[in-house]
């Protein structure tokens, strides 16, 4: 597990920690580093990774000094089941916190963000804000993200440089799946394969990253993640008036659309629009029982709003389609079955708005490769 938190003033890159409150038998030495961004000076930000770790533990930490206030996190289980929360374009309003709120209520294992975190646009001290506002969550459960178009923060001339605090602050286990970027990247936890794919960054057949998704596909064991899930920022499909005809979309679903979809890829989470939408398995726009499932996610609770405005009539590969601010729960029972379910901030959390079970495509003998 990767810690990482920020200071203003100087402090070991040291954590000390057990699975007892107070007790800490271990004590792991990382790196701290900072950036600037025009007139601004980032704190210390400090990264330590701890471990080997039990599976399915509570452990108690502290970060830094002796007299730093003490930290829990539970780690994921080490096989199926296993839950996730996924959220996108977060941001930092009362909706933001509504979203938080019944995410903290799900009993989560690890939560996947498609992108848009804390939507500083430049602004550097949103940043530190936004960190303050999710720590009681993410210093809790592993927070796994990818960037998205609020990330990259370029200024013509005066900072040409993309994604420097986002990289800077939001260290991805990136050089673990073989990645030469922080932007794009794999993990695997219980019985899943997770991969995160950089919207804003190339995905040319030519570039680096398609290079790496081909290479990173082909190692996939399916006996031992039997579930592989893909989250992108910007939609692959999307029957929103919002983000009609970008690149971002076109191009990278033109360039990489075979390759998850000869991978037999379950599902693709999105971000981006900020409404709720679940499509049916699909490829190449037609529905195909082979396909993966696309939804997005990006109703978080930014402060753009909501995208009210749908295309009518809706498609038919369109399942369910909702401009409410929420969060989605994908629960992967066993190696054959998960449940999807979106849960709207105006609801109990109890109350899931859409939900649906799905059916791993390697247990289909239709979808053999």
């Amino acid at each position: 597990m990767r810690i990482s938190w920020i200071t203003e003033d100087p402090t070991p890159a040291t954590v000390n920690y057990g699975t007892s409150p107070g007790k800490y038998g271990f004590s792991a030495s990382g790196s701290t580093s900072s950036y600037q961004y025009v007139m601004y000076q980032s704190g210390e930000i400090h990264d330590v990774v701890i471990g080997p770790l039990k599976p399915q533990t509570i452990y108690y930490y502290r970060c830094g000094s002796d007299s730093a206030p003490e930290f829990s996190f539970k780690t994921p289980p080490p096989q199926l089941p296993i839950r996730f929360a996924i959220a996108g374009d977060l941001g930092q309003t009362e909706w933001t916190s509504s979203t938080l709120e019944h995410i903290s209520q799900s009993n989560y294992d690890v939560l996947l963000l498609p992108g848009d975190l804390s939507y500083a646009d430049t602004n550097q001290p949103v940043w530190d804000s936004f960190g303050r506002l999710v720590q009681p969550l993410a210093s809790q459960r592993p927070w796994m993200v990818t960037q998205g178009n609020h990330e990259i923060e370029k200024i013509p001339i005066i900072h040409s440089d993309t994604f420097t605090s986002y990289n800077g602050r939001w260290h991805m286990p990136f050089e673990d799946s073989g990645s030469d970027s922080n932007l794009y990247y794999s993990f695997d936890v219980a019985g899943v394969h997770v991969i995160m794919l950089g919207s804003y960054t190339d995905f040319g057949s030519s570039s680096a990253q398609y290079g790496w998704l081909k290479a990173d596909l082909k190692k996939v064991d399916r006996k031992k993640t039997p579930w592989v899930v893909v989250l992108i920022h910007a939609p692959w499909y999307n029957s929103n008036t919002a983000h009609q005809g970008e690149r971002e979309s076109i191009d990278m679903k033109a360039s990489m659309e075979d390759l998850l979809y000869g991978a037999r890829v379950d599902v693709i989470f999105a971000g981006h629009v900020h409404a709720y939408e679940r499509f049916t398995r699909v490829y190449k726009g037609q529905a195909n029982n082979c396909g993966p499932v696309h939804i997005t996610i990006g109703d978080g609770g930014n402060h753009e709003g909501l995208a009210t405005k749908f295309l009518d009539p809706q498609p038919n590969i369109s399942v369910f389609r909702e401009a409410s601010f929420g969060h989605g729960e994908l629960e992967v029972v066993n190696a054959t079955h998960a449940q999807w379910t979106w849960h709207r901030n105006d609801d109990d959390e109890l109350v899931a708005s859409d939900t649906v079970w799905l059916r791993n495509l390697t247990s289909d003998p239709a979808c053999e490769v």
